[in-house]
């Protein structure tokens, strides 16, 4: 097996037991057996059709808000955004599907309205990609304050224009533009929030790895990111790379107003986001940027996520939320270590 690969699956394994055994000693802590804890989390998550909907439906947010951190990594970008961008996406999808005539059939209805969430997504990227390779702006700075700023100017337009009175949340969208369940539409997963942009989230993961891995574009992609004065001596225009990585993401994150809003709730509300598009950057570490390990990261953030809830009455959700950070900090300082004793 090659080193990097190795690499790639024995840092997140030991990530995970570390947190796992830390987390353990937490909840000993705490007064309860960590078996019984870990056991009664099982069985209420896997063990029925709603639990498994539940980390579906998590994990597929999840799973977008990762790839949109997960892209721009291979231009040598950090896109601490992904918050920001799904939340414009959000609120645009609410808009459009408020917008939307009743008489429209659903899918070209809800292809409007996920169109309108990645525009928005990506108009948002694009101002911090547009910052960075105009003035230098870093990435980190740019997407961050673009986080604050977002959340600002959503909330004063839903509270002072758009909100339904004695609520925080918008009018509900066309049902036309609503995306089916997947328990109506298969008859799985009981009565959870799962729903098709599941599936869209699972094609667009696909399609990722097919652009950075089977096309020119990007190639010439990852050899920026690992060498961008020799692409550029080579004559790849890296400015169009890191404006198209950093939009491409942004319209990514976008797409999850699909599972939160179109799918969901119908609505757009305060709150609605819960820090998804930070989670993704934990996704994105945990799967080293791999746009089809980011299936499984994904899946295991939306176990604790919901598996947190489940046993709430033993166990403070915080503990779980510490693991999710725990997993990451074992990441780094372990991919730290292998790298200085490599250079050794």
């Amino acid at each position: 097996m090659p080193r990097k690969t190795a690499t790639a699956i024995i840092v997140p394994v030991l990530s995970i037991l570390a947190a796992m055994i830390a987390s353990s000693t937490l909840v000993a802590l705490t007064g309860n057996n960590p078996l019984m804890v870990f056991r009664k989390m099982i069985l209420s998550t896997l063990g029925s059709g709603y639990g498994l909907g539940q980390i579906i439906f998590r994990a597929t947010t999840l799973l977008l808000t990762g790839l949109a951190v997960a892209l721009p990594f291979k231009v040598r970008l950090f896109n601490i955004g992904a918050e920001g961008q799904l939340l414009m996406g959000s609120f645009a999808a609410a808009l459009a599907g408020i917008a939307i005539p009743a008489t429209l059939p659903m899918p070209a209805a809800a292809s409007l309205a996920l169109f309108a969430a990645m525009c928005a997504g990506c108009f948002w990227a694009l101002l911090a990609g547009w910052m960075k390779i105009r003035f230098g702006v870093n990435e980190v700075i740019s997407t961050i304050m673009l986080n604050f700023i977002a959340q600002a100017c959503t909330g004063y337009v839903l509270t002072y224009h758009l909100a339904v009175p004695s609520t925080v949340h918008t009018p509900l969208i066309a049902e036309s533009s609503r995306l089916p369940r997947l328990d109506h539409l298969l008859g799985l997963f009981g009565k959870s929030p799962a729903n098709v942009s599941t599936f869209i989230a699972v094609c667009t993961s696909v399609a990722v790895t097919i652009l950075l891995y089977r096309t020119r574009f990007g190639y010439e992609m990852r050899a920026v990111g690992l060498k961008p004065e020799a692409a550029a001596y080579a004559g790849i225009k890296t400015d169009l790379h890191v404006l198209s990585a950093i939009c491409l993401a942004g319209a990514i994150a976008g797409l999850g107003a699909g599972n939160l809003v179109l799918g969901y709730k119908h609505y757009y509300e305060t709150g609605l986001t819960s820090g998804a598009g930070f989670m993704g950057i934990a996704v994105a570490l945990l799967a080293d940027a791999h746009p089809l390990w980011l299936l499984l990261s994904a899946l295991l953030f939306g176990w604790l996520d919901y598996g947190g809830l489940t046993v709430n009455t033993s166990v403070p959700k915080d503990l779980f939320m510490m693991v999710q950070a725990m997993t990451i900090l074992c990441i780094i300082s372990l991919t730290a270590l292998l790298r200085r004793n490599q250079n050794r």
